[in-house]
């Protein structure tokens, strides 16, 4: 799920800078409303979201899973106690509605990340923020998209390695030891390819991005974009 994947749904076709604007106006609107009721209102458009990419909701959970413990774990302090009564779920109610905000949000970043190639996002970083700082943010993007997912891929290779060779049978902390120097070293390696192929492509910071333009979907994306807005000051 960490990676652009091509398509033809609706949400390939927007504008990046659409799809960023929905994104960033759903992630105000839903830090502006924190109530029950304001985050129902705003499940239905994080579902929209999936559709318009064809993302199944337990597949996005599924694959941004390593998030969830934290979200749990903040909930689990806020609601117990160390006396009795153990457990108070009226103190847990805010830590839970701040992490099912923050589920939904990752859930709509999700869309955009499925959706929109590396040197889209760049390019489109680059139209909004001008100059040199827009180059270096825009360029700093492209990598992170194009790094995580062979970052993932590695650390897989790693635990695959290890269940192999019978780890899965040792401690959780030697496991966790072992695959965390393994793919430690495998990310250093990796970022001296990079930095290699990069110097031998003489890479640049105005480099030919694709060109950008709005379409009549946009104009609907957009739509939603300011309606998400104006629900965030209201």
């Amino acid at each position: 799920m960490v990676g652009s994947v091509p398509g033809e749904t609706l949400a390939h076709r927007l504008d990046p800078r659409t799809k960023l604007a929905a994104q960033v106006a759903f992630a105000a609107a839903a830090f502006a409303n924190t109530t029950p009721g304001g985050l129902a209102l705003l499940t239905p458009v994080a579902l929209l979201f999936l559709g318009a990419a064809r993302l199944s909701p337990l597949a996005v959970v599924w694959a941004y899973r390593f998030v969830l413990p934290f979200l749990a774990a903040a909930v689990l302090i806020e609601g117990v106690t160390l006396g009795p009564p153990w457990l108070t779920p009226a103190e847990a109610v805010p830590s839970l509605l701040a992490s099912y905000r923050i589920l939904l949000v990752v859930v709509v970043g999700a869309v955009y990340v499925r959706t929109t190639p590396a040197r889209e996002s760049r390019a489109a970083i680059q139209r909004l923020i001008p100059g040199k700082p827009g180059r270096m943010l825009g360029a700093g993007v492209g990598l992170v998209f194009r790094f995580l997912p062979l970052l993932r891929r590695e650390l897989a290779a790693v635990r695959d390695a290890v269940k192999a060779r019978l780890g899965d049978e040792n401690p959780v902390q030697e496991r966790m030891r072992v695959v965390a120097a393994s793919g430690l070293r495998r990310a250093f390696a990796r970022t001296d390819r990079l930095a290699l192929a990069m110097q031998a492509r003489c890479f640049s910071w105005n480099a030919t991005l694709p060109k950008l333009r709005f379409g009549r979907l946009d104009w609907v994306g957009l739509a939603v974009t300011v309606a998400l807005v104006v629900y965030a000051l209201a």
